[in-house]
């Protein structure tokens, strides 16, 4: 088998990750020019096709989102101040809307990370719209579905998409739901491997503590020991300690 270059690895992607709930089947062509097209559908019909950067004899038919960029410093500071991989936020907003920060869907999710109406209330984002109050509130949702289901990745992204009360209706698993299990993996594959620390039966570790900064405590999330003599727990599992 012949490797894979990065640029053709990122065409593939971008036509795998597009936000659409549906099955992430690849089509590949070649014209005669010997121009590799690539597609999340058959080309039965005229398609517009775009460029890939570093790749001048690669074409798809889903443009890269030129967004990202743009959005960056927003999530390495929210990723960071809810103790998330960047590389987990960067998949989510990249499966849920296309790096669409006005991106609206059939049931009402809104904004960059399709925050549910009733969601966005209880995290007091005020304008879902809005690229900073819609990352802040979606990576706090996230941390509190990581929190729930102690550490689970999978189990945190199937709640994201279907609901907590879908996955706990199911036992804590990923429900057998076409898309939320298309969801789950095509977010997954974006992600990548987490490097948390990981315990027997599968649980990644995640450490909780305080820090007090100009009169305010706050919560800190890391797969990452705090600092010598801070009271932590780990989530989901033991009481506070010391060390």
């Amino acid at each position: 088998m012949m490797p894979i270059d990065r640029a053709t690895l990122m065409a593939i992607l971008v036509v795998a990750l597009a936000p659409r709930a549906v099955e992430a089947q690849i089509y590949v062509s070649r014209d005669a020019s010997g121009t590799l097209v690539l597609s999340d559908q058959r080309i039965d019909a005229p398609i517009a096709v775009y460029a890939v950067e570093g790749a001048p004899a690669i074409r798809t038919t889903r443009p890269r989102a030129a967004n990202a960029s743009r959005f960056e410093s927003i999530v390495q500071q929210h990723a960071s101040r809810q103790a998330l991989r960047p590389e987990l936020v960067r998949a989510v907003i990249q499966v849920e809307s296309g790096y669409n920060p006005r991106a609206t869907s059939p049931k009402g999710a809104m904004g960059l990370m399709q925050l549910m109406p009733q969601t966005a209330r209880e995290l007091g984002v005020r304008d879902p719209y809005d690229p900073e109050e819609n990352i802040r509130g979606g990576t706090r949702y996230l941390r509190q579905l990581l929190d729930k289901y102690r550490g689970n990745e999978d189990l945190a992204l199937a709640a994201y998409n279907a609901g907590p009360g879908a996955v706990d209706r199911h036992g804590e698993k990923v429900p057998p739901y076409r898309e939320t299990k298309d969801y789950v993996r095509k977010v997954g594959s974006a992600a990548g491997k987490s490097s948390a620390v990981v315990q027997a039966g599968g649980r990644r570790v995640i450490y909780k503590w305080i820090e007090v900064k100009d009169g305010v405590a706050s919560p800190k999330y890391s797969d990452r020991l705090p600092p010598k003599g801070t009271t932590y727990e780990v989530v989901g599992g033991s009481k506070p300690v010391t060390y």
